[in-house]
């Protein structure tokens, strides 16, 4: 059974977003072993410095780095990743189970973004859209996908 978490640096602070996690969560572990594991965003100043968010920035990819297992694929969220259909999500997850990996993991960073040197790691640097949603919509939309994709593999009717 293939593991997927999605590690994100933030928390969700109002209980809709907690309960669409929870949601997902819940059908998930239908297909697979699912989690979602949150770090603490480091405080930056009202208008911080393009020093001070590459500070905050690169103590978050260590704190992210040591959370990814040995082996595990990772996806890193990001600007400049490519969006995907969700077709195209449910094949890439296909070709990691099937490539011999048996741990996905999605990341998400603060709102200034991913250390560089995770989205270097990246195994896929993939794109939501080229809109902007805050982090917390983006989280439960992902999630969304993931079910959707996992759905699509097990040839399920909820992509229709």
């Amino acid at each position: 059974m293939l593991n997927i978490t999605v590690l994100c640096v933030g928390k969700l602070k109002e209980a809709y977003w907690r309960d669409a996690v929870a949601e997902y969560t819940k059908r998930l572990g239908a297909f697979c072993k699912f989690q979602v594991t949150e770090l603490e965003e480091d405080r930056l100043p009202d208008k911080p410095s393009d020093a001070q968010i590459a500070v905050a920035l690169s103590a978050e990819g260590k704190k992210m780095a040591a959370k990814i297992p040995a082996g595990a694929a990772v996806v890193a969220l990001c600007i400049e990743g490519k969006p995907c259909s969700s077709t195209e999500l449910a094949e890439r997850l296909e070709e990691f189970a099937l490539g011999g990996v048996s741990h996905v993991v999605f990341l998400i960073g603060s709102s200034h973004g991913l250390a560089p040197e995770l989205k270097s790691r990246a195994n896929w640097r993939l794109s939501m859209s080229p809109m902007t949603f805050p982090h917390q919509l983006a989280r439960v939309m992902l999630l969304e996908q993931i079910y959707r994709a996992m759905n699509i593999r097990s040839g399920g009717k909820y992509h229709k």
